[in-house]
């Protein structure tokens, strides 16, 4: 019999985040969150999701046995204004036994139909920010710190229970030398000739932090068309500058402007910090950090994290001139791979961005989603 317990205080929470650690211990693929940062997620007080969203934890057990976890989650944002009647749930991990995930996916159904929702979707976080979508292909592949990894009998279990796909993400690599400058260069210098544009470049984070609240407003402007996408508050805004861009090599932000300074299209990339965190196991100390401070210094696979443009220069060759800057970043820093963070399938625009760099997906993960029966 599987029995529940909702996770309530902070050593239920941490409970909650040491599950896959045990769950996931020989795996070579896996990569550990930071248990600090994992419990600044979770904290009410903390993350500024919870001023638009509820969520509830629960851990599952078999046996006496931890052998499962769930976070539900309603996004009221999504659910009022956007008038879509969905719960949400992520962070699922569980053994491989359908008793368990039945029985978890249960109390996320119950959670929805006490709200009148409709559906449920996952597994998503709390925005378009968060990690998305269990893994399909490519379980023989490291991890990174911004993506779920999971075994290979997840996705069976959602359908075993009547799920269907509804969104698909590919996650896609290359190697850096296929950055052909003969691709970019020339149109890089025509189109901030044509449209008046010019690159920001740094080697300071603080002088980063002025423009990171227009950064991410571009974002939400970038992105505010697709049916999944869900506005970042000016609150989370404030929480992600914190969570993520000290670990952000001021010379992987790239700034394009207009004649009037304005920001019209930016691009973050990350080192790749999947080794860095598995040595770190969790923790920040004694060791975490230096292994962390190591990758961030020393490295030759990045992660192209985000990309925005704004709607009037979209589709006008303003990438060329991002892509012409990290060209020069990437050869300087001798980087070997770069690695693109889960994107829509149906994302015709981004596949034809990158189609001269010859990507090869190497992932594909997907949302489920199943109807509630009221």
């Amino acid at each position: 019999m599987v029995i529940l317990k909702e996770a309530v205080s902070k050593a239920d929470l941490k409970t909650f985040i040491k599950f896959p650690f045990s769950l996931y211990r020989d795996s070579p693929y896996w990569v550990p969150p930071l248990i600090s940062d994992e419990l600044n997620a979770f904290d009410k007080n903390t993350n500024p999701a919870f001023k638009n969203a509820d969520a509830w934890f629960y851990l599952a057990y078999k046996d006496n046995k931890l052998v499962g976890r769930i976070v539900g989650i309603i996004n009221w944002v999504e659910v009022k204004q956007q008038q879509i009647p969905k719960v949400r749930f992520g962070w699922f991990d569980f053994i491989d036994d359908t008793a368990v995930s039945e029985a978890l996916l249960n109390k996320i159904a119950e959670i929805g139909r006490e709200h009148q929702l409709e559906f449920i979707e996952g597994p998503v976080g709390f925005s378009n920010l968060d990690k998305v979508g269990v893994l399909t292909e490519g379980f023989t592949e490291i991890g990174s710190m911004v993506t779920w990894y999971n075994h290979p009998y997840y996705a069976d279990h959602y359908t075993q229970h009547g799920f269907q796909k509804e969104k698909g993400y590919v996650e896609n690599k290359f190697p850096a030398e296929n950055a052909d400058p003969a691709l970019f260069t020339r149109l890089n210098d025509l189109v901030k000739k044509r449209y008046k544009l010019k690159e920001l470049n740094f080697d300071n984070t603080k002088d980063i932090l002025p423009l990171a609240d227009q950064m991410f407003a571009l974002f939400n402007q970038t992105y505010d068309k697709l049916s999944s996408f869900v506005p970042i508050s000016d609150a989370q805004i404030a929480y992600f500058k914190k969570k993520y861009i000290s670990f952000i090599n001021p010379e992987y932000i790239k700034f394009i402007v207009d004649s009037k300074e304005q920001l019209i299209a930016f691009a973050i990339v990350m080192p790749s910090f999947s080794k860095a965190l598995q040595k770190a196991n969790g923790k920040l100390f004694p060791f975490g950090f230096y292994h962390l401070l190591k990758a961030k210094k020393k490295h030759r696979d990045v992660h192209f994290y985000l990309i925005g443009i704004h709607p009037d220069y979209q589709n006008k060759g303003v990438t060329a001139i991002i892509f012409n800057e990290y060209y020069k970043t990437f050869t300087a820093n001798k980087i070997d791979m770069c690695y693109r963070t889960p994107e829509l399938e149906d994302n015709v625009a981004i596949r034809q961005m990158w189609k001269h760099f010859e990507p090869v997906i190497h992932k594909r993960r997907a949302t489920f989603k199943k109807n509630i029966d009221l």
